[in-house]
């Protein structure tokens, strides 16, 4: 059965592939196109570029509302550029989607506020639309009645030490799907070339002073790859960053995927709880391991000594990285590819929005299934032999 979906783009950017630095921009192009190919009719709406795979695509911005906000910027070179909800960007999009959703939406909807507090303004305004936040992964937002959790990690952070002190029965449809990727974005190289990799928002969150110590320590090559400024850093010698590193700056899709394919790892050594960290499956993707710390999404999806390693002290990650050769590259493609491609993370959001559903055309919780074979998706597949 299929069900229809308003899918709200981000206001600040445009919903196309080229904007592969802003994970929340990908989300939306990649579950526009989950949905549709599984027979849902979607209706995206963003700014007047936007090209997912969709039913219809409405605009709602253009770039007059972009220069307006933010001047002639260029987000290839400068990364994503700050927002409020009074940028006028932002107001339009708030007036012209509460809009064009009225026109168009029809009893039993749903609505898909991918960027948390920023959509509510729209929600606030169809709120007899099924509301659903469909990938938390921020620290703000989870207003919706229907939550999606890329991690367990963020969902249990969400629900806080009152969920271990009250019993209720508020949590049935908070659940966990992780993010979701089209296999054939990423390559996979026979052999590794002599680098490690650190892609991603360059500060001292995603641990970018940890991976120039890592790889400075062992004697490695580090190429750092995202949007911001390397500043000085506390490194472990006098020795001049040039000689060991290469910053490259923000990079464009095949970029990033000959990046991911080619590097020895991946460093992923962030300083607080991850709630996904996209770029550690990207790499797994490319069949190549990584190195993380051992917090948030990273315990459930880095699986330790198969797929690269955790770690809890600097010694952890020299060891690791001088030890790196040991994990099998394909097995991290198998990983990856069996539990995060958009046709296994497709049913997983199938079976979700078939429960939500019931809840406003069955019994809802209690609503029978008798042609149920299976509740094959909450499972993980391992990295065996098989299918890559």
């Amino acid at each position: 059965m299929g069900y229809r979906f308003h899918v709200l783009g981000v206001p600040h950017t445009i919903s196309t592939a080229a904007y592969s630095a802003c994970a929340f921009t990908q989300k939306v192009v990649k579950l526009c196109r989950l949905l549709t190919e599984r027979g849902h009719t979607v209706i995206h709406y963003g700014h007047a570029a936007s090209d997912p795979v969709c039913t219809e695509h409405v605009t709602v911005t253009t770039d007059d509302d972009l220069f307006r906000s933010y001047g002639a910027h260029d987000w290839r070179r400068q990364g994503f550029p700050r927002y409020a909800f009074d940028d006028p960007v932002y107001t339009a999009f708030f007036a012209q989607t509460i809009a064009a959703i009225g026109a168009r939406k029809r009893p039993g909807d749903f609505l898909l506020c991918t960027f948390g507090a920023n959509h509510k303004p729209v929600a606030d305004m169809h709120g007899d639309l099924i509301v659903c936040e469909p990938g938390i992964g921020y620290p703000g937002g989870g207003f919706a009645p229907f939550r999606v959790f890329e991690s367990y990690a963020i969902l249990h952070v969400y629900l806080g030490m009152a969920a271990v002190r009250e019993m209720n029965n508020g949590m049935w449809y908070d659940v966990v799907i992780p993010n979701y990727y089209d296999l054939a974005e990423f390559e996979v190289s026979p052999e590794p070339e002599d680098y490690f990799l650190f892609l991603g928002r360059i500060g001292a969150g995603k641990g970018v002073n940890i991976a120039l110590q890592t790889v400075e320590a062992i004697g490695g090559r580090l190429i750092v790859a995202g949007q911001g400024q390397l500043a000085p850093q506390q490194t472990l010698t006098d020795r001049p960053l040039a000689d060991y590193v290469e910053v490259v700056g923000l990079v464009g899709p095949e970029e990033r995927k000959r990046l991911l394919s080619r590097a020895r790892a991946t460093l992923t050594p962030s300083v607080f709880v991850e709630p996904f960290c996209g770029v550690h499956v990207e790499s797994m993707l490319s069949g190549t391991p990584v190195i993380t710390s051992d917090v948030g999404a990273f315990a459930e999806y880095n699986i330790h000594g198969t797929t690269g390693f955790r770690c809890r002290t600097f010694e952890h990650f020299t060891w690791a990285a001088r030890n790196i050769g040991t994990i099998d590259r394909a097995a991290c493609r198998r990983w990856a590819a069996r539990n995060f491609s958009l046709e296994r993370v497709g049913a997983m959001y199938d079976e979700y929005f078939y429960s939500v559903r019931n809840v406003y055309g069955g019994k809802g919780w209690y609503e029978p299934n008798p042609g149920r074979t299976d509740l094959d998706w909450l499972k993980k597949y391992p990295p065996g032999e098989g299918e890559a």
